[in-house]
């Protein structure tokens, strides 16, 4: 399995209970917080949900 960082570059005000729900868990908080997550199908359908807000980098 691969890693990956996730970052919040956009709030999440304005935005749906879902997406505010998926941004906690994927344990993004506030602007430019990051989270680290193994990739799993699981990780890629929430990253999937809110790619609008976030950006994504593979960890070597």
């Amino acid at each position: 399995m691969s890693k990956i960082r996730v970052r919040l570059i956009k709030s999440q005000i304005g935005r749906t209970k879902k997406q505010k729900l998926t941004l906690e868990a994927l344990g993004l908080s506030r602007i430019n917080s990051t989270a680290e997550h193994s990739l799993s199908p699981q990780i890629s359908g929430m990253i999937e949900k809110v790619k609008h807000l976030v950006v994504t980098e593979e960890i070597k």
